[in-house]
């Protein structure tokens, strides 16, 4: 299979579709060799992300997604220190008229605490949510425009990106076309 160099990050240019309900939904799968890459993957999704938009962010503890968190916020422009948000559940970045709230609910026990901590107003058009750890927040979490699921690849990592709504589809339409220019 050929590849596209893109410093240490390799696009596989291979799209899979899959129907969600009767929607057709793309995906893509991405080889990240180090931490830079997460990072540059990070980067490069920041210039597609818009307002109102949720990704959920899957993935070990150690696979990555607190570091393309970490590069999505430098494509915004923040390069202030970036925190997990593991012990306060929230890292709030505010970033010209955007707000973009990071989560973790790794520690939740039962997604009624996700109800409890009043998260819900977070999920709106005007800020950009990633969610790591989604599955801990049950049905109670806003549906996902975004899927990345970060796994171990020998020494590196793999990301498949996967839309899941047709806002999501248009983010990595024009994804798709960012990294093939």
């Amino acid at each position: 299979m050929d590849s596209t160099s893109l410093g240490s990050l390799f696009y596989l240019p291979f799209k899979q579709q899959t129907f969600t309900g009767n929607q057709m939904r793309s995906s893509y799968v991405v080889q990240l060799d180090d931490e830079a890459a997460t990072l540059f993957l990070g980067e490069q999704l920041a210039a597609i992300l818009r307002p109102g938009l949720t990704v959920f962010l899957y993935g070990d503890l150690g696979a990555g997604k607190t570091t393309l968190a970490r590069g999505i916020l430098k494509g915004l422009g923040h390069h202030d220190k970036v925190r997990s948000p593991t012990y306060n559940l929230v890292e709030i970045y505010k970033l010209s008229e955007l707000y973009l709230y990071h989560f973790d609910f790794y520690r939740f026990n039962d997604p009624l605490e996700w109800e409890e901590a009043g998260f819900r107003e977070y999920f709106n058009q005007n800020s950009i949510c990633l969610v790591e750890w989604p599955e801990k927040a049950g049905e109670f979490l806003h549906a996902a425009d975004l899927k990345i699921w970060i796994s171990y690849s020998g020494t590196g990592r793999i990301a498949e990106l996967k839309a899941e709504t047709e806002a999501g589809e248009q983010c990595l339409s024009r994804w798709q076309k960012q990294v093939s220019e």
